[in-house]
């Protein structure tokens, strides 16, 4: 496989598990919508282990580069660092989210049970 090959796989893998991430979290934020927030939980996980493992295809990237292996600035990697930065932002607001709604669904039950 040549360099440039391998650049697009990398891109790609980051990407493709980026949107895997994002698809999660927004199902997770139908959830909220829905008070269902231990789906929402458990849909967070998923959403985690997705974007931990396109991190890791980044972190893999950039230390071969350090370790001296060559490479050129590729707009396609570029793009995948985009959107996995972006997803990471999308998934910490959803997380806190989360937390609020079920805040707010804690108080407003704890109201009408008076």
């Amino acid at each position: 496989m040549s360099d440039n090959e391998q650049a697009v796989q990398t891109a790609m893998s980051i990407i493709l598990a980026a949107g895997d991430a994002r698809v999660k979290c927004k199902d997770a934020l139908i959830e909220i919508s829905n008070f269902d927030f231990d789906k929402a939980k458990e849909l967070m996980k998923e959403a985690q282990a997705k974007i931990t493992e396109a991190h890791k295809v980044q972190t893999d990237a950039i230390q071969g580069e350090t370790r001296g292996e060559k490479s050129e600035y590729s707009l396609l990697f570029a793009h995948a660092q985009d959107t996995l930065m972006t997803i990471y932002s999308e998934i910490n607001i959803t997380k806190q989210l989360i937390k609020i709604f079920e805040s707010y669904e804690t108080r407003i039950s704890a109201l009408e049970n008076k």
